[in-house]
């Protein structure tokens, strides 16, 4: 993604690995602040990704492999001690983010390539070999999202977006953000509403981060302001990302998404998911199947942002201190109020989500 460092533009991704260590844009400290945090375990990968230093399904999964090859490099025992390590590590990764369905699918990519494997310096060899690849997979797979998407876009559409699916949540070029990028590349005129997405705001944080580094027109809105935009005739295209999909084409992404699918349908709007073929989990038949992560109460109950006169960043209660919250991160939207699903094969509908290959 290009991001303007210091007055001059660079090309970064969301998270790389070099030797044994893995680099990853700190998302917390965005947009006020752009910070490469350093992971020199495969404990502390892990932790990045459950306390969202990275978030965002594909970004997630390719994370999860350079942190299994992390863990790999690690391991200094006997080969017969091997697959319990292992099963230590994979359960470590498997329970920071539970919803996100290419965590799943990173983890067990490279754990496919090594299961044969008996020597351990091959093991090593091909680890770090297949998490790289795998993280080049993804950014090809996203670029592509992004060429097929293009040509949803019209010259002079209003899109709107929900939550963050750009190159931050996806390596390089994003799921939903791809489509627009590759629109203004094409010179296209566009103009994207963002949600602000509560309670993590990274519709406002990191979607509008992301867009100001490429200089495309956007207008930040409130959750509850994109009913009163579609209404109005404002907007002409909706595009979220997905965090999971059913092989009925439910969708499961950042809270809210279910909202606007519902009022984009009720306006007549086109309502599309962009998501890379990994997201797809060939064990889900439904909504009802997927696991919703609850995260901790205070994101509701707080509000975190910069202190303009220190310079610092502060969390601040908005609520009586009394009161409780739930706080689930992400919601279900069924199929029948998708338009269609933009993969890097093309777009389908929900019903057809069962009928791809290589699931």
């Amino acid at each position: 993604m290009r991001v303007i460092v210091d007055g001059k533009r660079k090309n970064f991704r969301s998270v790389w690995m070099y030797d044994d260590t893995v680099f990853l844009i700190n998302q917390r400290l965005l947009p006020h602040k752009f910070e490469i945090y350093k992971s020199e375990s495969y404990r502390t990968t892990a932790d990045a990704i459950k306390n969202m230093v990275v978030r965002g399904a594909p970004a997630i999964g390719a994370t999860a492999a350079f942190g299994i090859a992390q863990a790999i490099l690690e391991f200094d025992s006997e080969f017969d001690r091997f697959q319990n390590y292992m099963e230590t590590v994979t359960n470590i990764f498997y329970t920071t983010r539970p919803t996100a369905y290419d965590l799943f699918h990173a983890i067990n990519f490279i754990l496919k390539r090594i299961e044969n494997v008996k020597d351990m310096k091959n093991v090593k060899d091909i680890a770090i070999k297949e998490s790289q690849r795998y993280a080049d997979e993804s950014v090809e797979r996203c670029k592509s999202i992004g060429k097929i998407g293009e040509k949803l876009i019209k010259d002079g559409m209003n899109v709107l977006t929900h939550c963050n699916a750009g190159a931050l949540g996806c390596v390089d070029y994003g799921t939903a953000l791809s489509p627009i990028r590759f629109a203004h590349y094409n010179n296209k005129r566009i103009h994207v509403f963002i949600d602000e997405t509560r309670p993590r705001m990274q519709g406002s944080r990191l979607t509008a981060w992301e867009l100001l580094q490429e200089g495309i027109e956007h207008s930040i809105i409130s959750d509850n302001a994109s009913g009163y935009f579609m209404q109005r005739r404002e907007v002409d295209l909706v595009i979220v990302g997905a965090d999971r999909i059913a092989l009925n084409g439910d969708v499961a992404n950042k809270i809210g998404t279910y909202e606007k699918a519902v009022v984009a349908n009720e306006n007549g709007i086109p309502f599309y998911v962009a998501a890379p073929k990994s997201t797809i989990d060939s064990n889900c038949i439904s909504g009802k199947d997927m696991e919703i992560e609850e995260r901790n109460p205070s994101e509701v109950l707080s509000m975190w942002g910069l202190n303009e006169k220190s310079e610092s960043m502060c969390i601040i209660r908005v609520s009586p201190k009394k009161s409780k919250a739930r706080n689930p991160a992400f919601d279900i939207t069924p199929a029948r109020y998708i338009t269609g699903i933009i993969t890097e094969d093309g777009i389908y509908k929900p019903d057809e989500i069962a009928l791809l290959n290589n699931l």
